[in-house]
């Protein structure tokens, strides 16, 4: 039987790298697959891009409305895999959707995304915490903090900044600097008491 399979790590891990390199597996022995990724991703329209440069079209950009099952299972039941990007983006319904091609259509998936929020809270990607509990395979894609070290959270800043409050998706307005970085735990701290500091 086909399974689910989530794939997870910080930012800069190399997901949508490792994403595009399944794909060219697949495809280079004659075989197709489906690649998805929600709307929520505003950032290349529906391209996936890589930072180093390989890109590809995806086969369907879906909102949280889609189902995930019908879809798939209406234009897209003879790939031999559907591969997720940003799958933290998922509903928990969708998630499980995914889950049910892989039983009813046996066509296995494989979910990349990320684990925890930059608030630190696995609830805060809802897609993310029911692959979590759900996935038949978790693995974790690791990526190193600026200081050498395995980072692990995804943080957010804003002009310089770390901030640990706000919304899930935030717009750039032009005027604030938004930036992510993954961290290791020890500069995580050091750069939440800075900001600390910084407020007083």
């Amino acid at each position: 039987m086909a399974k689910l399979y989530f794939r997870y790590g910080a930012m800069g891990c190399g997901k949508t790298m490792q994403l595009l390199q399944v794909a060219f597996n697949y495809e280079e022995r004659g075989m197709k697959v489906c690649v998805i990724k929600p709307a929520t991703d505003t950032k290349n329209g529906k391209k996936l891009l890589t930072r180093i440069g390989p890109e590809r079209d995806t086969d369907l950009c879906f909102d949280r409305e889609t189902n995930l099952y019908d879809a798939i299972s209406k234009k897209f039941k003879d790939v031999a895999c559907v591969l997720v990007d940003e799958a933290q983006f998922l509903t928990p319904k969708q998630a499980d959707e995914l889950a049910s091609v892989t039983i009813d259509l046996d066509i296995p998936v494989i979910a990349y995304g990320l684990r925890l929020n930059f608030r630190q809270e696995d609830g805060g990607f809802e897609g993310a915490t029911r692959l979590l509990q759900i996935a038949q395979e978790i693995e974790e894609l690791k990526t190193i903090c600026a200081c050498g070290k395995k980072a692990t959270r995804n943080c957010r800043f804003l002009d310089g900044e770390l901030v640990t409050e706000g919304p899930d998706i935030l717009i750039d307005d032009g005027k604030t600097k938004i930036e992510y970085r993954a961290l290791c735990p020890a500069c995580f701290e050091k750069y939440k008491r800075k900001a600390k500091l910084n407020k007083k």
